[in-house]
């Protein structure tokens, strides 16, 4: 069943506010507000109780549930520790409302009120607006199609209130909250369908998805390329990757024109890798673990949800997003390792390991950016392991030819909350990738396979400002996340596209 999620904001006396669940963000080095020092003694001095005991401490994502007893009119207090105020950022309020939306469904609460009882002055309500409903749903969500049993412990609808007490912040919050609503349940069914199994989603359907997503909003147009349309273009990198599996590949293009002047001439594009199951094929992967590679999609996920995004909202823009979809699975029909292939640009490839697949469909990608004009170009891919060592679950791998756009996605990411930091991309990785039979070999020595692996797709985006996101550690949910939402995908890349083109 999909989780229904409705927020909205009011101007409302807080201690008359019927909700199941009324939530509280508290600093740990600042006196309570007014409003919680009210509350306090409505609640007989249970606030200053938990204090004194130890029991509440306001450490950042430390979060306490309190019982009303009829003494207010919601039935539970949700406190929530917001840290010291100095260290403070929206991330902050991103994280406090994601938490407050995943314990309100967990302990099966239908309302929630999240009550924004510190007015700054210099606080930017319409962001506010918007980082809260993105973190809402965020932490609401729960994937349970699969589920046969009704009795699985939470709600499947929350109504939230954002409760401030000015009207003037209660419009600056609708409008962000409207906008955060489209975002975060494009970025909710990115992970949909990232937690697909594999049997469920494979590149047919994953296209099907695609036409499904492109009819729904103005402004945007789908086409599919089979797999007999790739061979007749060449397209010998997604071909090879998929020869091995029954569901064949497709590579997927959506195109939104906006319906005024664009402020691009030439199109944006955003490439996707969208390997529905990666089992490293002949130089298959070990066996533990390797159900999350039904994660390896998520790129292509991405992109397809930011497309949505942009015609939602209408934006200014011509962007493309092309996704490559596939299955690399091991088969008498599979690619193996020593192989040349060649790819719809023509440069050729020995492929020494067949698990270093998802180079080879983005340099198909690329090459389908380039013949539709694009001049700038951002992949995303969870490319590496090598990333995952490097950088941890937190952060993905930011790689670029363009200082620009480099910038550029630093900005979007820290706006978004979706974290990148910048690694080399430099000639003396791409001398690694040398070949000396072909063109290019798949893989180089064995450090800096982050790198490496960027370099290879950097080779396809020569003529190009270009940009790759190694998004293979933030591909799921890791602690601490799991403290505030469902593990799982977390549809990592929607919000981070989005807020680029949205400050393009």
């Amino acid at each position: 069943m999909t989780m229904k999620i409705d927020v909205k904001a009011a101007k409302a006396d807080v201690l008359k506010f019927k909700a199941d669940c009324l939530a509280f963000g508290v600093y740990s080095d600042v006196k309570n507000s007014d409003i919680l020092e009210s509350l306090d003694k409505k609640l007989e001095g249970a606030i200053s109780r938990l204090k004194k005991l130890g029991d509440f401490k306001a450490k950042a994502g430390s979060s306490i549930f309190l019982y009303t007893h009829g003494k207010i009119a919601a039935e539970r207090i949700l406190l929530i520790g917001f840290g010291e105020k100095k260290t403070a950022t929206m991330d902050t309020f991103r994280k406090t409302a994601s938490k407050a939306a995943y314990e309100a469904i967990n302990v099966g609460a239908k309302t929630l009120a999240i009550c924004l009882h510190y007015d700054e002055q210099d606080s930017n309500f319409e962001k506010l607006g918007k980082v809260i409903a993105e973190a809402v749903h965020f932490g609401a969500y729960r994937y349970d199609e699969f589920l046969t049993s009704t009795e699985n412990g939470g709600s499947k609808s929350l109504s939230v209130t954002v409760i401030n007490d000015s009207q003037k912040n209660i419009v600056k919050l609708a409008a962000g909250i409207k906008i955060g609503q489209v975002i975060a349940k494009a970025q909710n069914y990115a992970r949909t369908l990232c937690n697909r199994p594999a049997n469920v989603l494979y590149p047919a359907q994953f296209a099907a998805e695609a036409k499904k997503i492109a009819a729904s909003v103005q402004g945007l147009r789908c086409t599919v390329i089979d797999e007999k349309q790739m061979a007749q273009k060449n397209m010998g990198g997604i071909l090879s990757v998929g020869k091995g599996s029954i569901n064949k590949p497709r590579m997927i293009i959506i195109k939104y024109t906006p319906k005024g002047k664009a402020k691009n001439s030439e199109p944006i594009a955003l490439v996707g890798k969208a390997i529905t199951f990666d089992s490293g094929g002949i130089s298959i992967k070990p066996s533990g673990d390797m159900h999350e590679m039904k994660y390896d999609m998520t790129g292509g996920a991405a992109v397809l949800m930011t497309m949505q995004i942009i015609a939602a909202l209408k934006l200014p823009l011509n962007v493309y997003g092309i996704i490559c979809a596939a299955e690399n699975r091991p088969d008498g029909g599979s690619f193996l390792p020593g192989d040349i292939i060649t790819t719809f640009s023509g440069k050729t490839i020995e492929v020494l390991n067949t698990d270093a697949e998802g180079r080879l469909v983005l340099s198909d990608g690329l090459e389908q950016a380039r013949q539709l004009k694009c001049k700038t170009a951002i992949d995303i891919a969870t490319l590496t392991g090598a990333c995952v060592v490097a950088l941890g679950k937190h952060k993905a791998g930011l790689f670029s030819n363009d200082e620009k756009l480099t910038e550029k996605l630093k900005a979007a990411a820290a706006d978004s909350s979706e974290p990148v930091w910048q690694l080399p991309y430099e000639q003396l990785y791409a001398d690694e990738i040398k070949g000396k039979i072909a063109d290019l070999k798949n893989i180089g020595g064995r450090w800096g396979g982050a790198c490496i692996g960027a370099a290879f797709v950097g080779e396809f985006a020569k003529d190009m400002a270009w940009a790759h996101l190694d998004i293979a550690g933030p591909m799921d949910a890791s602690d601490p996340m799991k403290s505030y939402t469902q593990a799982g995908s977390i549809g990592f890349g929607v919000r981070l596209l989005t807020s680029y083109l949205m400050n393009y």
